[in-house]
């Protein structure tokens, strides 16, 4: 179960790194210097970055991904009903795999309208990060046991 804490605490500090990074667009396009360049390299398209409520309810959402997935690998307090956080980290691995698998079709673009240096960064960074956050959370997940809750009855005495 060591390796299973590893892995979460890695999981889980990479989602709220990410969080925090989006929860920071909401008033700049830090690391990049304009508005821009971010939205060429994060978005892949010249249309603005994303309204500031947008990267804030990103940023909430990797939040609790982060602590989903901590939770579930023992390395943060467990609150709440057993099953929903596994189901709820099950969901994590699945967007984040479906992300990653998915690269850009899943957001309503084709590949033609982005920009090269999106496709670039994707091919290389967002999406093998999401493919491996994602099989992370699942290797959680998965040595939790089932969603369900069924455990084989003990000895009757």
């Amino acid at each position: 179960m060591r390796a299973v804490r590893v892995v979460g605490t890695a999981v889980a500090g990479a989602l709220a790194g990410t969080g925090a990074l989006h929860a920071l667009w909401t008033v700049t396009p830090w690391p990049l210097r304009t508005p821009e360049e971010f939205a060429d390299a994060v978005i892949g398209t010249g249309d603005g970055v994303p309204p500031a409520a947008a990267c804030a309810a990103v940023a909430g959402l990797l939040g609790t991904a982060a602590y989903l997935v901590a939770a579930e690998a023992g390395a943060a307090p467990a609150v709440g009903p057993a099953r929903l956080r596994r189901a709820g980290v099950w969901t994590v691995s699945a967007v984040l795999l479906t992300r990653g698998a998915g690269g850009l079709m899943f957001f309503g673009g084709d590949l033609a309208r982005r920009s090269e240096r999106f496709r670039r960064l994707d091919a290389r960074y967002y999406s093998p990060l999401c493919l491996a956050l994602g099989t992370g959370a699942a290797v959680v997940a998965a040595a939790q046991g089932p969603v369900t809750g069924y455990r084989e009855p003990g000895p009757v005495a």
